[in-house]
């Protein structure tokens, strides 16, 4: 046997470095590992980074620091598996840092992110790629790069991964995506829906809850909703809804169900399944308030169709909702007044609301602190009383005006604008408008008329124009100061508050001081230029219009040229001349200021006797508010019987009483300045004096306007010839009263020699004084003519039609002439 040798043990090779192994406990060792060629220090590295990285926010900072996330990011796309896995997972743990996704963003990660997302692929991979895509996803940028990238097909897929925590990571992220249209409308395309209702019956609340948060984004688009239909989503719907265990998801299963009913369709397959039902019973059953809060916004939805209501007023949805008020939570109350609001639209539910005495509740609610509660209490009401006076009355009687007016002033927009709408509900019933107007609303409305606002702006409008229609309330506007933003408002470029402003100046020109008033602050100048314009014209303009100058006489035969017989010609009139529409009509006080010239005198009618014009000037300053300040009539057909002066004349020599007579101002108390008032013209007083005892006793058409126009030519100087009308010397005897006045005014009476223009207004002044019909026209050069109806006797048993005539008041005194006549045209032309 030989001797056994031992063999001897091979060298490594000299070019082989031997194993080291190494134990580090510094993070930026570890990060340095990131660039190492040897696969297994790469996946020990990056399962260190994750295990740290997992510790806290902090770690995840000091990673980013130390410059790990550029690293990561290319091992991610490593050929090695287990590699490319551990890379995942720490990417996946720092993408919950704001910093790092910033850092993620500018690295263009997303594409190589998306590529993971493969079948092929490991789960653990699925799940950290998917975890990043949804921390990710919240920065809007990045949702885009995901879309555009079509990152949203493998997410849908990997809805049914057998991974939970892929599901949850996955439906997060497309509830991120969803938040945007194109991602709504894609993923009805790629067929989102069954893997996302399939999502409901997971064993995990959470994925649930996102799946139904995702279904209440998608089921915004109106396809998606057909879609829903289709895939039977509200029977999945309605097995959450039923099942008590998972009432923490009925919430989110009732906003889903509020988008889809507002389809009819899907109103009426819910009813059908007897889903109306259990809605109903969310609401009386109790719940939690956030529940009850989304079954009655899923009935407001329901309520958006007629017929649906019908249906709920047959289940006494009126009597769910009046009890919900009580419940302590504003969110449910809110929602039950916005239904109330909506239900109210059915005729049978306002008298049931108010039959349960469920308008009262509702007002209380106006003094909520919450602006949301008021605004939607606001909203009910306005909805309770429109067109149904006994709601009105209801909401009277709960003691709603003082909380509604308080309410104009209130800093939420959407209450004001309510508020508004039910005291113009309430306005159309007389008591109601009056009480109202006794809290002072057209002062808090002061501040809704200077509203940016347009919403808070038209129903504004609406009120004044509603609340104008009594006396006191156009006081109360006017010496709030309400008329100037009012008037303001006629040049809004907005068509509906431009129409609701002349609504409300229509309505306020029916008080001749708020008339005059508007007409110095240029509303007619306003409505002029808006009813030259085709586009800004309307009714409500012309109408406004119209209504301040039958309130203004004398700027209306200025700028028109015409007074019909219905204009009646009272104390303070005068004749400015012919002015062009868009001119500004001076002011008879402004007149009265000016020096004397050599334009056209201004003839000015006032025959009511000084003793009565104080009387009655005291009457009106009783009547009226103390703060309002009274004028002078300006622009104004009956100024100077609203706002005369006393006449104080102790202590005048005789020839200062002749004077007063003549209708001279009177001398005033030294130191006393009193506003200047049109003096009295005895002279016409005199002439209505006649006039009534000449013209009236008169029993024929023809007998009252002859002894009429007789009496005027007479006055005024007698017949002239046709051919020796221009020696008649009535310019000259205008110039010598201005002179002798020493103003540009001249009273009607106090003219001796007139013309057609001076007879003309003098019949008018005259008959409107003895209740005589006749029209005034204004020609050229002078002219001016009065039209009169006279009626024919009856033949064969038809009455004719009554015929205009015009009356000589210059030639032939109370002659006739038909108009259209060449008698007529003669004497309306030179």
């Amino acid at each position: 046997m030989g001797k056994k040798v031992k063999k001897e043990v091979e060298p490594p090779p000299k070019d082989e470095f031997d194993p080291l192994p190494i134990e580090s406990k510094k993070a930026a060792t570890v990060v340095l590992m990131l660039d190492s060629p040897e696969e297994d220090v790469l996946a020990k590295a990056c399962e260190a980074i994750h295990r740290f990285a997992e510790k806290g926010d902090e770690n995840r900072s000091s990673l980013l620091g130390l410059g790990a996330m550029e690293p990561l990011a290319r091992l991610i796309s490593h050929e090695d598996k287990t590699v490319r896995r551990n890379a995942f997972m720490a990417v996946g743990v720092l993408a919950s840092n704001n910093d790092v996704r910033r850092l993620m963003k500018k690295l263009n990660i997303i594409p190589s992110i998306i590529s993971k997302l493969s079948p092929e692929e490991d789960v653990v991979v699925h799940e950290f790629a998917t975890l990043s895509l949804a921390s990710l996803s919240v920065d809007f940028t990045c949702k885009v790069q995901i879309f555009d990238h079509n990152g949203l097909e493998p997410l849908l897929r990997l809805l049914s991964s057998p991974d939970p925590d892929v599901k949850k990571n996955s439906v997060e992220c497309i509830f991120n995506l969803v938040q945007d249209l194109p991602s709504r409308v894609a993923v009805r395309e790629l067929n989102g829906l069954p893997p996302l209702l399939e999502l409901l019956r997971s064993d995990f609340p959470i994925i649930q809850q996102l799946a139904l948060q995702t279904l209440e984004s998608i089921t915004k688009d109106a396809e998606t909703r057909t879609a829903f239909r289709v895939e039977q989503g509200f029977n999945r719907l309605l097995e959450l809804l039923t099942t008590k265990e998972f009432s923490d998801l009925h919430v989110y299963a009732l906003r889903v169900i509020s988008n889809c009913l507002e389809d009819t369709e899907s109103t009426k397959l819910i009813q059908g399944t007897g889903g109306l039902e259990k809605l109903l019973q969310f609401i009386i059953t109790p719940t939690s308030p956030e529940v009850q809060t989304n079954a009655v916004k899923a009935i407001s939805r329901v309520a958006q169709n007629v017929e649906n209501r019908k249906i709920l007023h047959e289940q006494d949805v009126e009597k769910a909702l009046i009890d919900l008020l009580a419940v302590e939570n504003e969110g449910v109350r809110t929602a039950v007044c916005q239904a109330v609001a909506v239900m109210s639209y059915n005729l049978s539910s306002k008298d049931t609301f108010r039959h349960l005495d469920g308008i009262r509740p509702i007002v209380q609610l106006l003094n909520s602190e919450g602006n949301e509660v008021k605004e939607a209490a606001a909203q009910a009401l306005s909805s309770l009383t429109s067109g149904n006076q006994l709601n009105a009355y209801a909401v009277s009687e709960a003691k709603g005006e003082e909380l509604l007016v308080r309410l104009l002033q209130d800093s939420c927009s959407g209450a004001v604008v309510h508020a508004a709408s039910v005291l113009t509900n309430m306005a159309s019933q007389e008591a109601l408008r009056c009480n109202i107007i006794t809290h002072c609303a057209m002062k808090a409305l002061l501040e809704p008329l200077q509203s940016t606002d347009n919403h808070t702006l038209i129903s504004a409008t609406q009120a004044v124009a509603a609340l104008a229609c009594n006396a006191n309330g156009r006081a109360e506007l006017r010496n709030a100061g309400g008329l100037l933003p009012l008037v303001k408002l006629l040049k809004s470029n907005n068509t509906e508050i431009r129409r609701n402003a002349c609504w409300a100046v229509s309505v306020c020109a029916n008080d001749e001081p708020t008339a005059t008033e508007m007409c110095k602050l240029g509303a007619l100048e306003i409505l002029q230029e808006i009813n030259c314009s085709l586009n800004r014209k309307n009714k409500f303009s012309e109408a406004a219009l119209q209504r301040l100058l039958d309130s203004n006489l004398s700027v209306k035969y200025s700028l028109t040229g015409r007074l019909s017989h219905t204009d009646i010609i009272a104390d303070g009139f005068y004749d400015p001349g012919q002015a062009r529409m868009g001119d500004r009509v001076p002011a008879l006080e402004d007149i009265a200021k000016q020096v004397i010239n050599q334009h056209r005198a201004v003839i000015a009618v006032n025959g009511k006797p000084q003793d009565q014009v104080t009387a009655e000037s005291v009457e009106d300053r009783q009547q009226d508010s103390p703060t309002e300040t009274r004028t002078s009539s300006v622009l104004s057909s009956k100024g100077s019987s609203r706002t005369p002066s006393k006449m104080k004349g102790k202590g005048r020599q005789e020839d200062e009483k002749q004077r007063d007579e003549d209708g001279y101002k009177p001398l005033q108390d030294a130191g006393v300045v009193e506003p200047w008032t049109l003096p009295y013209d005895a002279a016409f007083h005199c002439l209505i004096t006649q006039a009534a005892k000449v013209v009236l006793p008169q029993n024929e058409e023809t007998e009252i306007y002859t002894a009429l126009a007789t009496l005027v030519c007479d006055a005024m100087g007698g017949p002239v010839a046709i051919e020796k009308q221009h020696d008649f010397p009535w310019q000259l005897h205008l110039s010598e009263l201005k002179f002798e006045l020493r103003s540009n005014i001249i009273p009607i009476g106090k003219i001796k020699k007139g013309t057609y223009y001076h007879r003309a207004l003098l019949f008018k002044a005259l008959a409107d004084r003895i209740g005589v019909s006749c029209s005034l026209v204004r020609g050229e050069y002078c002219r001016a003519w009065n039209e009169v109806l006279l009626s024919s006797s009856p033949k064969n048993g038809f009455y004719i039609q009554p015929q205009r005539y015009i009356i000589d008041l210059m030639h032939q005194p109370g002659n006739l002439m038909k108009c259209g006549t060449p008698a007529a045209i003669q004497y309306q032309t030179i």
